[in-house]
């Protein structure tokens, strides 16, 4: 009995020193949270990442037409309308992964979960070109311009759906996350952490177009003249090592942890407004509301204030009786919400116009993929005797532009006129966005006219093939000047829906631009369907020699510069978002009784702006 009380003793006495050892290996559930941020140690593996998905991405995008023109033997008009349909899926799946990162997993797993979709697709692109029955009868060049070639049948054309759906589940996941998980990586309360997260947007594209480079070329290169099936399996292996990449950093990252989807938070402010829709919110500056302040989570490191702009939103926070319980919490959500709620969602309102210019503005861009790499196919494309530049790889140009300006724009221009503007980033994001759309309507203008004059080259002389003696170097003009458009307006964008947006929904938002690229898809291919059938003679003509696709390009100017118009009206009267620190809350004890902000004047709006981030 002794020996048994003395055993019992003993594991008693050794039981809880095992569990606390055991409880001293396990990190705390906020530790990733806290963790100090890696800063650009962390790039390689997201710049990695996100660089080989697209990069696999736009292996398949930057000569798909190509690819349905010659092995799928599709028309031009269905291949340009299936190449924006899906461009607009793919962009539209990004606000999709978003939701599921901010509400459930998390920017990392959601990149890691959706990076192997994006491989499941690339395989299954890769079986279309290499299984042949995954895709129609070959045939030769005299059998398509005749249109004797067998069209693809229900098994083709469901294999290759699926294919690209798992590309755009691929994207939907690892879009909206790999730059605000980027800007994880920085610390924003420090001011080399916002010039960090400022540079990071620049060499985010950077890297990307480097690499896009070397698709535009060699893989691009490789589909059309040796092998679809080595040419679509290269992305393949390229983004099989994406994931390793991404895998590899897994320790360095800081992983900020899922906090709730923002949609639920607008609904809970949209129906406390309307419940509270008969009060009134002073105008004067001296206002009589008592507002509801409540600490916030330790995760959000800037407070917005209570502003003048929206102010029927401003009632949703407004305490009333019965509002509040005992403890001082809210009784009812969808009666009382926060000040930093009501003002998230007016931050959101206040980006919707700023969004829509980009359904028009991003048009231009979507043409690259489509009518430019037409217009490539009957121009003469030779480098030299022997060598041939292949259709798709001719936007490479645009991705040259970008690469070259880019750092020149980072590392020269930006420091020159931050000394001048006091501004972070050199000019404002109003202007630099303005400025994108400048160049993507002088762009769609060049355009029209480089087509005028190719078409009237291949009627003046005319061949069998219907080849325009014309170099295909002539599209060089408009391709520069989407590099530009690229390089103000695309990049602008991310950088000004990163910062507008509150800080926890930044996968909102950058999913957003990919919303307006989605519209811009299935604006596009609407476009093409209505001038297709309406427009006689037929201005999108299988034969461009017998269409007039100058006259669509001359459209699609007007329509830019109308949207252009649009902008400046919009980006007129648009507030950016400010904040305060954090320790200067009001009060402790939920309530603030606090004149609402005054809306800042355009120095004041300069000044914010660099402060944002």
């Amino acid at each position: 009995m002794e020996v048994v009380g003395q055993s019992k003793k003993r594991i008693s006495s050794w039981w809880p020193k095992f569990f606390q050892k055991q409880e001293r290996r396990k990190p705390p559930q906020d530790l990733t949270t806290h963790k100090k941020p890696g800063g650009w140690k962390a790039m390689p593996f997201i710049l990695g990442n996100e660089s080989c998905e697209r990069l696999a991405t736009f292996g398949m995008l930057a000569n798909l037409m190509v690819y349905f023109l010659k092995v799928f033997h599709m028309d031009v008009a269905s291949a340009a309308n299936l190449i924006n349909i899906w461009s607009g899926v793919t962009n539209f799946a990004p606000v999709l992964g978003a939701l599921i990162s901010d509400a459930f997993l998390g920017k990392f797993k959601t990149i890691a979960f959706a990076s192997f979709a994006a491989l499941l697709g690339q395989i299954t692109m890769t079986l279309t070109a290499w299984e042949s029955h995954l895709h129609p009868p070959s045939c030769n060049l005299q059998q398509q311009l005749l249109g004797q070639c067998k069209r693809p049948n229900k098994l083709n054309m469901g294999i290759l759906l699926m294919g690209l759906g798992l590309l755009s589940i691929g994207s939907g996941g690892i879009r909206p996350c790999s730059i605000p998980f980027g800007v994880d990586q920085f610390d924003p309360t420090t001011e080399q952490g916002r010039i960090g997260i400022a540079s990071f947007y620049n060499w985010y594209y950077a890297t990307l177009i480097v690499i896009q480079l070397f698709i535009l070329t060699l893989v691009v290169y490789i589909q059309t003249n040796i092998s679809w099936v080595l040419g679509f399996g290269l992305p393949t292996i390229l983004m099989l090592c994406s994931i390793i990449i991404f895998f590899a950093g897994k320790r360095i990252y800081v992983h900020q942890q899922p906090e709730g989807t923002i949609f639920s938070s607008i609904a809970k402010v949209l129906v406390a407004a309307y419940r509270k829709r008969r009060l009134r919110v002073s105008v004067d500056g001296k206002a009589d509301e008592t507002f509801f302040d409540p600490p916030l989570k330790k995760t959000i490191l800037f407070k917005l204030p209570l502003t003048n702009q929206f102010r029927f939103l401003s009632k949703a926070a407004i305490i009333e009786e019965n509002d509040l319980n005992l403890d001082g919490s809210c009784a009812n959500p969808w009666r009382l919400c926060s000040i930093q709620q009501v003002e998230e969602v007016k931050c959101l309102v206040r980006i919707i116009p700023i969004w829509s210019t980009g359904i028009i503005g991003l048009i231009s861009i979507a043409q690259q993929t489509t009518f430019t790499i037409s217009q490539a196919l009957v121009m003469d494309r030779h480098l030299g005797r022997n060598f041939q530049v292949p259709a798709g790889s001719i936007i490479v140009i645009s991705m040259i532009a970008l690469g070259l300006w880019l750092p020149f724009y980072d590392r020269v221009i930006v420091p020159f006129l931050r000394k001048r503007t006091k501004q972070e980033g050199g000019i404002t994001l109003m202007t630099r966005m303005g400025i994108g759309l400048i160049f993507s309507i002088l762009s769609m203008v060049a355009a029209g006219l480089v087509e005028r004059a190719r078409r009237a080259s291949a009627n003046s002389h005319p061949q069998p093939l219907g080849i325009s003696p014309l170099s295909v170097f002539w599209l060089s003009p408009q391709l520069i000047l989407l590099g530009f458009c690229e390089a103000f307006y695309v990049i602008g964008q991310l950088e000004f829906y990163n910062n507008e947006f509150p800080e926890h929904t930044r996968s909102i938002g950058n999913s957003v631009f990919f919303c307006s690229a989605a519209g811009a898809s299935y604006l596009s291919s609407f476009m093409i369907s209505i001038v297709h059938r309406t427009t006689k003679p037929n201005w999108l003509a299988n034969d461009l020699n017998q269409g007039r696709l100058d006259y669509f390009y001359f459209l699609l100017a007007g329509m830019g510069f109308l949207n252009f118009i649009y902008y400046l009206v919009c980006a007129r009267g648009y507030r950016y978002k400010v904040f305060v620190p954090m320790e200067d809350k009001p009060n402790d004890d939920n309530k603030a009784s606090v004149p609402l902000e005054d809306k800042p004047n355009d120095d004041d709006r300069v000044e914010l702006a660099s402060l944002t981030v």
